[in-house]
């Protein structure tokens, strides 16, 4: 078996890895509207978001990290083979529909991971699942796209009322907006996404002794919200195309009510310690900012497709949590 210093790094290099794949998936999110309604350069939009991604677990803190590390199984459950095998069953899902340009959760993938290694690793005694924590994520994780959609349908119909009669010239105001919602968004992506990868790293690092009580050290705020940063600047085209075109034709009015709508429901999820998932959210509020203006407008397949990915994501991932950890337990041990 591996010395647990060794264990703890390949635990930070998963961890990382993770976070990175986050960035290209979630972070390709919070600019591809602004992107495919041509409100910003491609290239530009990145790297302004990547920044911001960067500083958003500054600003917001780091909260949810709590909610991940301490509040979804008991501690004595947790062992650095555990976060291991999470994260590859997490990395795995991410890297599999990243490449077929499905903007699953993250953050179901690393919570489905975590669930089916620490079931598979107590022989599935789920006594060491914490009610209070599960029903906190759940709440935060399904009932988010619900509460995007209708909000974005409401701001939508609200500001096509403000706007009516208006002149075309009016889409230069939606087009220069979109620098503030769009950071908006990317800040609050990187306070609600980034902890979560410090969640796994401090639950990690506690289990093998290296951290005697829940705390995330600076080195873990900087290295998590830095592959974020790094994965967003990088981009992930595939996943900017499936949103900001195949919904429908997305123009600077629709891609400002759903960056606002989202930013601000990702803010208060933060501010409360919920994980939430920006692939959701963001999705659901573009479909919410078509549907009120006409909703045939929408293409809903696209959505129904979509939605079955993120249903299928949490066993898909708990599937190659519980067999990665049974491939890790004798290198790692249990």
């Amino acid at each position: 078996m591996l010395s647990p210093l060794i264990a703890a790094g390949v635990l930070t290099a998963c961890a990382l890895i993770y976070s990175f794949l986050n960035g290209m998936h979630d972070g390709a999110n919070t600019v591809a509207t602004a992107i495919t309604s041509r409100s910003l350069p491609p290239r530009m939009a990145l790297w302004m978001v990547g920044l911001a991604e960067f500083l958003g677990p500054y600003v917001f803190g780091v909260a949810v990290a709590q909610t991940i590390g301490a509040d979804v199984v008991s501690p004595e459950a947790v062992t650095i083979t555990v976060t291991i095998a999470a994260l590859v069953g997490a990395i795995a899902w991410n890297t599999l529909t990243w490449r077929l340009g499905i903007p699953s959760s993250s953050s179901h993938a690393l919570i489905g991971g975590l669930l089916g290694a620490v079931l598979v690793s107590t022989h599935f005694d789920f006594a060491v699942l914490q009610r209070s924590g599960l029903v906190m994520i759940a709440a935060g994780l399904f009932l988010a796209p619900i509460a995007s959609l209708l909000a974005a349908y409401l701001l939508m119909t609200i500001i096509k009322f403000l706007l009516r009669g208006a002149k075309p010239g009016v889409n230069w105001f939606f087009k220069r907006a979109q620098i503030v919602t769009t950071l908006g968004l990317a800040l609050s992506h990187g306070a609600n996404d980034a902890p979560k990868t410090m969640g796994i790293i401090v639950m990690g690092l506690v289990a093998a002794g290296f951290l005697s009580t829940f705390e995330v050290p600076p080195w873990v705020i900087a290295t998590s919200a830095g592959a974020l940063a790094l994965g967003t600047m990088l981009g992930g085209w595939r996943l900017i195309h499936t949103l900001g075109t195949r919904f429908y034709r997305v123009r600077p009015i629709h891609a400002f009510t759903s960056q606002a709508t989202s930013g601000l429901l990702i803010i208060g999820a933060t501010g409360l310690g919920l994980p939430v998932s920006t692939s959701q959210v963001v999705s659901s509020a573009i479909a919410g900012a078509g549907a009120a203006e006409r909703f045939s407008k929408v293409r809903w397949g696209v959505l129904r497709g979509i939605a079955a990915a993120w249903v299928i994501t949490m066993p898909a991932t708990a599937t190659a949590g519980g067999l990665a950890y049974l491939l890790l337990r004798p290198v790692f041990g249990p």
